[in-house]
């Protein structure tokens, strides 16, 4: 189950690590990578893996780390796979040997500290156009479970300079929601707004992710978690209709119909009830459900 929001949180700021899984998101990424200067990475590494041994694993909260790439992320990987950790970021994907090596690194760490092999998810994060091509492969290797986009660098990559209504990342937004689809694994996190004070533009931008397919969304700052909730949240009523509905049909098959009439006059079928669980599921969350699982 994907949850509404991803609150990042620098690694190497331990008041804000120690505030951070009570501030209401639904998922933290403790960042190893870009919030952190170069020269103090293996020290914040080595601090953020000892703060998630006094860690929950059963929290609501559930926690990532973004790590480096290259020969620096895995060594994050090993440093801070522990029960309470639910998965990795792995920043600046580079395509598949890398989320192999990084697979076979969590393999061995979880068969060293007794935790379930393949529990440790990963989330790749794309950042270049390269990765952006290689999506439908990278949403199909060891342990993905959902895709994000780094926006910022990606824009840097490929020129692109976005506009109010980001009509410009339109195709790369489609592209990411139609390779995770077609992995079989949860719609893409959505990229982060880096102006947490322009609240109205957030919810603007979020309703358009919405509508994309996307379910959830990274944030930088506790100001925008509402509006990000608010946005993926359903309605009590929304979520009462789909109860219903998905009832209806249920019954319906029962009794030896595939197709069935809802309360509306409308057609039900398993499109229609397809959508109607997954308001189902995102009410859930809402309510204090399992999230980022």
């Amino acid at each position: 189950m994907t949850g509404r929001s991803w609150l990042y949180v620098p690694g190497d700021r331990p008041a804000m690590l120690e505030k951070a899984l009570s501030r209401g998101a639904d998922a933290v990424i403790v960042d190893l990578e870009d919030a952190v200067p170069a020269s103090a990475r293996s020290a914040v590494r080595a601090e953020v893996a000892r703060w998630l041994t006094r860690q929950d694993p059963e929290g609501r909260c559930a926690i990532w780390v973004r790590v480096n790439s290259g020969t620096p992320g895995l060594a994050d990987a090993r440093a801070v796979v522990t029960p309470a950790l639910r998965g990795l970021v792995q920043a600046k994907c580079a395509g598949l040997d890398e989320l192999r090596a990084l697979h076979d690194v969590l393999t061995e760490r979880e068969h060293e500290t007794g935790i379930d092999v393949g529990r440790t998810q990963v989330s790749p994060l794309l950042e270049d156009a390269a990765a952006i091509l290689a999506a439908p492969a990278i949403a199909r290797a060891p342990r993905v479970t959902r895709l994000q986009v780094g926006e910022a660098d990606l824009c840097a990559d490929l020129g692109i300079e976005p506009g109010d209504d980001e009509s410009e990342l339109l195709p790369i937004r489609s592209r990411i929601v139609l390779a995770s689809a077609a992995a079989g694994i949860a719609p893409p996190v959505g990229p982060v707004s880096t102006d947490y004070r322009d609240l109205d533009a957030l919810r603007r931008s979020t309703e358009r992710l919405r509508r994309l397919g996307y379910r959830s969304r990274a944030c930088i700052h506790p100001d925008q978690l509402g509006v990000v909730h608010d946005v993926f949240t359903p309605s009590p009523e929304a979520v009462e209709r789909a109860g219903r509905l998905v009832a209806r049909f249920e019954a319906g098959l029962a009794a030896g119909q595939a197709v069935c009439v809802g309360e509306d006059g409308k057609m039900i079928d398993e499109a229609v009830v397809r959508n109607a669980r997954r308001i189902l599921a995102a009410g859930n969350v809402a309510s204090g459900g399992s999230a980022s699982r």
